[in-house]
């Protein structure tokens, strides 16, 4: 497991360090979830972490219970800013602190950062050794985790899938950050869908510092003036499952639909959407957006339908899984008057492909394949012959 751990942080180079100013920005939002809880940060460095500073620092202000924070072995970073004690004779060894109180303990008529570091280096039962390696799915860390009610970090990219299915596995609230591109992972999808995790507040671009053996790049890569090198990425997701207030506002549409500017699929019946601003008002179908819809996904007003393709090719309906009987209902994709109604010729056809239309949603139904309910991407979708980008198929909920 260490060895994994390695070969992800040295190959995929995921040190990647969040500036605070991004972390409040975005917990902010968030300020009642942290009431009376036990906040985890399982991938940050205690005092040299951003998350753990910014928990440490607001522990009074949030009203929270506990904070634990975990480093692993042979972080680039780990006491640059704070030195740990001299009986650590291994080095760069892993750590957690665990901080039930904060107080004036320097009496400088203050509560702050400061106190946070004269507590780590005076009370020994607050900064204490990991007798593994400091990994999140190490035992010992694993422990920690089923005692947390919310987690919150930014994880190893590389291992995201692993990282959310960690915390899904042990039910735990989260709020971390991931890469644009997990949308489109088939474990992270249905999640989505499911509405089991969603996109937090801010989406988009993201400057992290990152460590001094980090080659240069062409793009996106600089060193500020005390040599620090940093590097941004401009598909930067916050991914939980704590409710917010964004998540509930409704998206104004305004254009109108026309087959012209809307033309369908060649093998779905649905229209395909180039922009998220120019979803129109006026049609309730199956409709082919942008994955960068789920940064304005209220699902109230909209919902993700499961569309696949049929062994012809072609599907002209979606389905829903009733997942006590494993059985699928074809219904038709046209709005009536009624709603959606039941496609009675469908629903025989839909028994004998059902392992096929949900086979990663159910991985029960033991068939490997790249398609995801829901999505449409690589060669999946074509318009007129040629293949088109990656869609997520939704349709407008009535009212």
């Amino acid at each position: 497991m260490s060895r994994s751990l390695d070969r992800a942080k040295n190959a995929k180079q995921d040190e990647f360090y969040t500036q605070l100013p991004d972390i409040e920005n975005e917990l902010k939002h968030y300020r009642s979830h942290f009431v009376g809880k036990t906040i985890l940060c399982n991938c940050d460095d205690p005092y040299e972490s951003n998350f753990f500073k910014y928990f440490a620092g607001n522990f009074n202000h949030l009203g929270i219970k506990k904070l634990i924070a975990t480093c692993y072995n042979g972080s680039p970073v780990q006491g640059l800013e704070l030195p740990f004690p001299d009986e650590n004779k291994n080095g760069k060894q892993a750590f957690k602190v665990e901080i039930t109180e904060v107080k004036d303990l320097n009496g400088d008529g203050r509560v702050d950062l400061s106190d946070i570091k004269y507590l780590i280096q005076n009370d020994k039962n607050v900064l204490t050794e990991l007798e593994e390696n400091g990994d999140f799915r190490s035992p010992e860390c694993i422990e920690l985790l089923k005692e947390a009610d919310i987690v919150v970090t930014n994880p190893p990219f590389s291992l995201f899938r692993e990282y959310i299915d960690t915390l899904m596995k042990y039910e735990k609230k989260f709020l971390v950050i991931g890469n644009q591109n997990a949308i489109t992972y088939k474990e992270i999808f249905p999640l989505i869908k499911n509405n089991l995790l969603w996109l937090g507040y801010k989406s988009g671009d993201m400057a992290f510092k990152v460590p001094d053996y980090y080659a240069p790049r062409e793009t996106r890569y600089w060193q500020d003036e005390s040599g620090q090198k940093w590097r941004s990425m401009g598909n930067i997701c916050w991914f939980t499952n704590l409710d917010h207030k964004k998540r509930h506002e409704e998206l104004i549409l305004y254009k109108k639909y026309t087959p012209e500017e809307y033309p369908k699929y060649d093998n779905y019946d649905a229209i395909n959407v180039d922009k998220v601003t120019d979803i129109p008002c006026d049609y309730y179908g199956v409709m082919g957006v942008p994955i960068t819809f789920l940064d304005k996904y209220n699902p109230e007003q909209f919902e993700i339908v499961e569309f696949r393709k049929g062994n012809d090719g072609k599907d002209l309906v979606y389905c829903i899984i009733e997942q006590n009987n494993y059985s699928a209902i074809l219904q038709n994709t046209r709005p009536t008057m009624q709603g959606r109604r039941t496609d009675e010729q469908s629903k025989g056809y839909c028994s004998e492909r059902q392992k096929q239309i949900c086979k990663n949603t159910y991985p029960q139904y033991g068939v490997s394949s790249t398609a995801i309910p829901g999505l449409i991407k690589n060669a999946e979708g074509r318009i007129g012959g040629r293949i088109t980008y990656a869609r997520m198929t939704i349709r407008r909920i009535s009212k």
